[in-house]
């Protein structure tokens, strides 16, 4: 019975092929409209995952609180409540937490040879950055070791760019570039990373030890601060055991000496300090883990502002998607109306043959077929319509968005579910928009559609 309904269908649209082409125009632009916007809107979301993840998604940059004297306040990062200590703290103490680095900044000049350039980055950090940042696996050569962190090791690794600027050509590995006029040895070579979100080259970047950085290059002294206890300025102040197992070279301080005039004590304190955590679904849990962590290593009672302050990406992300979603939400918008507009003329076309074909639709029930065949056959010919028009609008919405690709460099990227939807709709639209013309032509009293002229 479906199969006779099929052959009635095709046969009725192949009297009118003009009509029925031009009938299922509207469609085909609705479908392809469709299909083209999604495929773009899905390049987008494609390419703004991939920069973000390039600057890394689940990124937290922990920064110190800022720093006031006489009720001038300095600004955020200004304080220097932040230590390596704090990182591996972090690091241990923090289970939603995948890796963590600690960070000094510099600004200067990088000259090797002849030429010379002055980085966006010149970071200090420890090899752990890598993981935090994703950066994968070296372009060239090896990174530097945790124990040339520890020994202020004057070896370093380039981004691309200052390989390009630099070198020319040349392989960097094992040459001497010089940073504040102090000679370090290239150890590594970053893979391209390309531009972040905001525009800046983040291959212009040069990684070190921090310890190398901070006391080598900027020149950094060790922070001097009070302290109470002599117990703890005996373990910090070691210059009086000069030679292991030898006798002090100066004389032991009395507790009230110790009391009345505190010596010095060494404290490392470093810019800032990058986090990652496991997932991007966790990044709450380990901001509210690393607040706890510091609060307590920094001794910051309740009810007390924190030092510190605590950034990640999400809102910067949710920013981006929103906006991206936004517009091919509006963009999609604009493409169904283009579907119903087609909808609509098929409406139109389907009523038009129903009153032309009156007559034979009291025939057909004259010799025995019923409503609901009559209704089969109207809504199969407004299917097949509109099927027809999808199939063309999805070549069509593909072959435009890869036009878009070609000409406007626009990323795209083919959607198998935009396809789908593109056949759902289009079998949708015929049914929706096909039901009414069918529906009156099953309801046709047959004498009537006899006497039809």
């Amino acid at each position: 019975m479906i199969y006779v309904t099929a052959r009635t269908a095709f046969r009725a649209l192949r009297r009118n092929p003009m009509r029925a082409m031009l009938t299922t125009l509207g469609i085909v632009i609705g479908v392809g409209a469709v299909i083209a916007m999604m495929e773009i809107g899905t390049g987008s979301s494609a390419a703004l995952a991939k920069t973000i993840a390039s600057m890394g998604a689940n990124v937290l940059v922990i920064r110190p609180g800022a720093a006031s004297s006489g009720g001038v306040t300095f600004g955020a990062g200004t304080a220097t409540t932040l230590t390596p200590e704090d990182s591996e703290a972090i690091l241990r103490d923090c289970p939603a937490v995948k890796n963590a680095a600690p960070m000094v900044r510099a600004r200067t000049q990088i000259v090797y040879g002849g030429r010379n350039w002055i980085p966006t980055y010149i970071y200090g950090t420890t090899i752990a950055y890598l993981d935090v940042r994703n950066w994968g696996a070296l372009a060239a050569g090896e990174p530097f070791s945790d124990r040339d962190v520890m020994n202020g090791n004057k070896v370093c690794i380039l981004g691309q760019t200052l390989v390009r600027e630099l070198f020319e050509g040349e392989s960097p590995i094992g040459k001497e570039v010089r940073i504040q006029n102090v000679a370090f040895r290239v150890v590594g070579v970053l893979p391209a990373k390309g531009a972040n979100m905001m525009g800046l080259d983040q291959d212009d970047i040069v990684l070190a030890p921090w310890t190398s950085i901070k006391y080598r290059v900027t020149g950094s002294s060790l922070t001097t601060s009070q302290s109470s206890g002599s117990s703890k300025s005996e373990k910090v102040n070691t210059l009086g055991n000069l030679y292991p197992g030898g006798s002090s070279l100066y004389p032991a301080r009395s507790a009230v000496q110790e009391a009345n005039q505190p010596l010095p004590v060494r404290f490392a304190n470093i810019d800032q300090i990058m986090a990652s955590a496991r997932s991007a679904t966790e990044i709450n849990t380990a901001i509210d883990q690393i607040t706890t962590v510091l609060r307590e290593r920094h001794r910051i009672r309740p009810g007390e502002a924190d030092d510190f302050n605590i950034r990640d990406l999400t809102e910067i992300t949710k920013t981006l998607s929103s906006t991206t979603t936004l517009m091919t939400n509006l963009l999609l918008a604009v493409a169904m109306i283009s579907l119903v507009v087609g909808g609509v003329g098929i409406m139109n076309i389907m009523l038009v043959s129903v009153t032309e074909r009156t007559r034979e639709i009291g025939l057909r029930m004259a010799v025995g077929a019923r409503g609901r065949d009559i209704l089969r056959q109207f809504l199969v010919e407004a299917v097949v319509l509109c099927l027809v028009g999808g199939a063309l609008g999805i070549v069509l919405g593909h072959g435009g968005s890869m036009l878009v690709s070609l000409l406007l460099r626009w990323p795209v990227a083919t959607s198998p579910v935009a396809i789908a939807t593109a056949v759902l709709v289009s079998a949708s639209v015929g049914i929706l928009f096909g039901f009414y013309p069918a529906w009156k032509a099953s309801k046709l009293d047959p004498i009537e559609a006899l006497r039809y002229e």
